[in-house]
């Protein structure tokens, strides 16, 4: 049984909230062209979901717990990159020193990271354009200007971001910051694509439904960085906020993200002291409104866990033991940046792995979240690249 669960009354308001805010355009675009239809040609879900089931039954405790990782090490050596991927490992993200320079060359890199073709890894970059971009080529209007045009051009915008992902062979983006706040002072107001629930829920809408036709986009970071000042990257922000305020606040450009067909959630270091003293990325609470409340379905994703050992809170010092309590509570992946090499994902996969095997993590947990991340993967794995059938995706003067 669930420690929380939505009132019909809380699950209808953010439903009308989400109707209520979302321009004609957004509407438009989220009820025309819902995930099921705008997404890169491929597996069914359903077909999807049985496989990546069968797929799961089928692997031990330590590939289950190798597929919740999510890892990286620096370079563009595609040697060196494929032998850290050959343990299994569920993904890899890109940073700044994995950017070769050529599209041609980050083809090859990301081809040498897909040890099995039939079941490829999912293999993310932070693309949000603008103040955080990855990869080169990236001219498209970011959230800066965004937030102050109609909606169409977030559409064109991030078709075109989307379509820029793909080419290079990446298949997840972590690009669509659906955190809003009017306070320019903040660190996250640069990169939210709006500064109300109303203008970030279309934006979101429309920049999620844009991407997917690419690639799997996330929306990031749930619940809302803008209620919550300072830097997750240095600390652990917080806010007094309670959840009938966050319903009609910070959890609409989420609701309309997630209505848009977002395939991931990535879960912030941010925490909402009256509804869970624990960070968001750690909190059961979070993830039940989640699934009950808004109604995802997709993979749920921790923010960067070295952010955790950075912010000098001696509660999360363990990094394995925060990986551990981040599946527990209801993630499906892992991400790890900061602080990572070669041994450490293989560290949290054996750590995840010996949790199961001493009962403090279910079973079950392990395995509901490895299917997740399989079923993302064999989707993906299907997919057909549709960016080269995007006549407006490249960048305007």
């Amino acid at each position: 049984m669930s420690r929380y669960r939505a009132g019909a009354a809380g699950a209808l308001a953010v439903a009308a909230l989400i109707g209520a805010c979302l321009s004609p355009v957004a509407s438009a675009s989220t009820t025309a062209s819902p995930a099921a239809e705008t997404a890169p040609a491929g597996i069914d879900r359903a077909d999807a979901v049985e496989r990546a089931t069968e797929l799961v039954q089928g692997m031990s405790v330590t590939e289950r717990a190798s597929t919740v990782v999510m890892g990286h090490v620096a370079g563009t050596d595609g040697t060196a990159l494929r032998a850290y991927m050959e343990s299994g490992l569920g993904g890899f993200i890109l940073m700044g020193a994995n950017i070769p320079a050529s599209e041609a060359e980050l083809q090859s890199l990301t081809a040498a990271l897909t040890v099995d073709p039939a079941l490829p890894p999912l293999i993310a970059v932070d693309q949000e354009g603008g103040l955080v971009s990855r990869l080169h080529g990236d001219d498209f209007p970011a959230s800066t200007v965004l937030k102050g045009l109609p909606v169409a051009e977030t559409t064109a915008a991030f078709a075109g971001r989307g379509s820029l992902v793909a080419r290079g062979g990446i298949t997840v983006n972590f690009g669509t910051v659906a955190d809003y706040t009017a306070d320019p002072g903040t660190f996250i107001h640069g990169r939210g694509l709006g500064t109300d629930p109303t203008s970030a829920a279309e934006r979101v809408a429309a920049a999620t439904s844009a991407q997917e036709q690419f690639v799997a986009s996330t929306l990031k970071h749930f619940p809302g960085h803008g209620a919550a000042p300072g830097d997750s990257h240095r600390a652990i922000p917080s806010t007094s906020m309670g959840l009938e305020e966050w319903r009609s606040s910070e959890a609409v450009p989420f609701a309309a993200g997630i209505y848009a067909g977002a395939s991931l959630l990535m879960y912030g270091h941010l925490a909402y002291t009256s509804i869970d003293p624990l960070p968001a990325s750690l909190s059961p609470v979070w993830h039940e409104i989640a699934r009950d409340e808004l109604g995802f379905e997709g993979v749920a994703v921790t923010d960067d866990l070295g952010m955790l050992l950075s912010s000098g809170d001696p509660a999360y010092a363990d990094p394995i033991a925060n990986g551990v309590a981040a599946i527990a509570a209801g993630n499906d992946l892992v991400l790890m940046i900061a602080g990572s090499d070669a041994a450490t994902a293989s560290a949290m996969a054996a750590g995840i792995a010996a949790a199961v095997d001493a009962g403090t993590l279910p079973a079950e947990r392990l395995e509901e979240a490895a299917i997740r991340v399989v079923t993302l993967r064999v989707k993906l794995s299907g997919a057909t690249a549709q960016w080269a059938l995007c006549p407006d995706c490249e960048p305007v003067d």
